[in-house]
């Protein structure tokens, strides 16, 4: 993410607007977040300031937040100070990463003062801080006693945190700075990166792909790279292009310019306003996040269940392993019975001629000395019934255990894919539905209907794919007519994927575009050559008694696709 000392230039530049505004309300809904309501004639909006460690960032915003009912002791100090203050000036130092909001406001004596809320937006330290005549008054976040360097406490002297020694590109000489980054040992983006103040290390590499292409059509790099870097500028200078990269639909990384350094798999999308960039931005993060913690639960329950499950098979796998011999012990029962006359009883072994061999070899069979000859021969029939018995069972639940492995690998695929906080509730209720999640019982509220993924094919017929293994059943079995088109990876956990023909004839066009999807919806989404069969739904059959998702299907044709196409 690129929220640099240049971003948070455009950004100020559009905050400007609320200039001679006044402060209507102050909330603090969080121990790092603060919201201000600005008013003035024809203007009302909110400023978004936030210091949370890697998401740092001031903007207007048309979120809603949920505020606690007794203020925090800096929110309360911010009103007593600044409620009804007039926004007179928006600064930033150089192009640090550190918002000034000046403001003119009434104190208990009725004098006008001048008061700053400052915002380091600076990573990890990030604060607000209030200042008024280069005193601190208060800050979301005070610092120790133990630091030496710079005391953030209510009466100490405000300084500023400790400048890097680098350039300002809005007012050094470009030409000869290109030639001193071109000329650098550590290449472009590096010697940029330690020379520019306020640019990301994204808009160094964007500096040097720039010069690199015009160098390989012949261009003189240091002319390159000044073009590069005047480019840079130019958008830094005027109104830019808000701009977001996303990848696999998720946002990646965002600039006040178009960013071309990446290839395929990633899109740009372009914004109205810097504000509208970053709610957006850290909206789609913050789900992720939130996502992210409540997946954790369950994907560490699907993962020891599969482990659980893969050690079971191992353990199973050696027992049938070890009753493949149960043969023996039929034979050494019937040679046992066969010679009865000639073993003595309390005999620990007897050696009997082996009359199931060819060759008629001697063999030595061992015996129980407590138990007479013709129990010896009992025990053996019963070990051999025995084994047999243990044989069919574990074929069965080694079978059982390899079907459990491939539910929980389509469980784990889901999981990943997961993009709303509903997929993620649909996958706990499957898990509830199986018995590997227990809950009290509830009422039982009516089911909201699955939201599916869904496209359309150049032909215009409709395409649906699945996001779980609840919605794969409801579209394979319910959805769709016999005679449409079902998708699935080859032997590769995955999505169903319906395209609804009824039966017409589709285009190999539309075939690859529903195999893409198939491909992109599975484990095997990062592939270049993924094998999809596909198939009309009539040939799609679920087992009795078989998971969620877990279907079996025949006369199937497979195309190999790249899901990053």
């Amino acid at each position: 993410m690129a929220f640099d000392g240049g971003f948070l230039y455009k950004v100020l530049e559009e905050l400007k607007d609320a200039k001679d505004s006044h402060i209507d309300k102050i909330y603090q809904p969080s121990r790092d977040e603060l919201v201000l309501t600005l008013r003035k004639k024809g203007f009302v909006k909110k400023l978004l300031i936030t210091a949370k460690s890697g998401s740092a960032r001031l903007h207007f915003t048309e979120n809603r937040y949920e505020n606690p009912q007794t203020p925090p002791l800096f929110c309360m100090i911010l009103r007593k100070h600044l409620l009804s203050a007039r926004l007179v000036d928006i600064q930033q130092p150089c192009l640090e990463r550190i918002a000034e909001l000046v403001f003119s406001a009434t104190n208990e004596m009725g004098d006008i003062v001048e008061i700053k809320l400052i915002c380091e937006l600076i990573s990890s330290s990030a604060n607000v801080i209030l200042v008024k005549d280069g005193k601190i008054l208060d800050a979301l976040k005070r610092s120790g006693v133990e630091d030496a360097k710079r005391y953030i406490l209510p009466g100490a002297n405000y300084e500023y945190p400790e400048k890097q020694q680098k350039l300002n590109p809005l007012s050094c000489d470009i030409a000869t700075l290109s030639q001193k980054i071109a000329l650098g040992s550590r290449g472009i983006s590096v010697e940029a990166l330690n020379l520019l103040d306020g640019f990301s290390p994204l808009l160094c590499r964007e500096i040097e792909h720039i010069a690199s292409k015009q160098a390989l059509s012949g261009t003189d790099l240091a002319l390159a790279t000044e073009h590069a870097l005047n480019q840079t500028i130019t958008a830094l200078k005027t109104e830019g292009q808000p701009t977001i990269i996303y990848k696999d639909g998720t946002p990646f990384e965002f600039s006040y310019m178009p960013i071309h350094q990446y290839g395929n798999g990633y899109e740009i999308k372009f914004f109205e306003s810097y504000s509208a960039l970053l709610s957006e931005f850290y909206t789609a993060k913050d789900n992720a996040a939130h996502i992210k913690a409540a997946a954790h639960s369950i994907l560490k329950l699907v993962t020891n269940l599969k482990s659980r499950t893969e050690k079971k098979l191992a353990l199973r796998l050696k027992e049938l392993e070890s009753s493949k011999n149960r043969e023996n012990l039929r034979i050494y029962g019937e040679l046992i019975k066969a010679n009865l006359y000639a073993i003595k009883s309390g005999s620990s072994f007897a050696i009997v001629q082996n009359y199931y061999d060819e060759n008629l070899s001697e063999v030595k069979i061992p015996l129980n000395p407590a138990l007479s000859p013709s129990k010896n021969a009992d025990k053996y029939f019963k070990d051999y019934k025995k084994s047999y018995t243990a044989e069919q069972t574990l074929k069965a639940l080694t079978v059982a255990d390899r079907e459990e492995i491939v539910y929980f690998d389509s469980v784990l695929d889901s999981i990943e894919r997961c993009s709303t906080l509903s997929d993620l509730d649909e996958i706990r209720q499957e898990l509830i539905a199986g018995g590997f999640i227990k809950t009290l019982p509830q009422k039982q509220k009516n089911k909201a209907a699955p939201k599916f993924s869904e496209f359309i094919s150049q032909e215009g017929y409709k395409i649906i794919v699945g996001k779980n293994n609840l919605q794969n059943d409801c579209l394979t079995l319910k959805l769709a007519a016999k005679n449409d088109l079902w998708f699935h990876t080859k032997n590769i956990a995955g999505s169903h994927v319906i395209v609804f023909c009824g039966g017409k004839e589709v285009s190999d066009e539309t075939i690859l575009f529903a195999a893409k999807l198939a491909a992109r919806n599975s484990k095997a989404s990062t592939s270049s050559q993924v094998p999809v069969d596909y198939t009309p739904v009539k040939f799609v059959k679920k087992p009795n008694g078989a998971k969620p998702g877990m279907v079996i299907y025949t006369t199937n044709k497979t195309v190999f696709v790249n899901p990053q196409e």
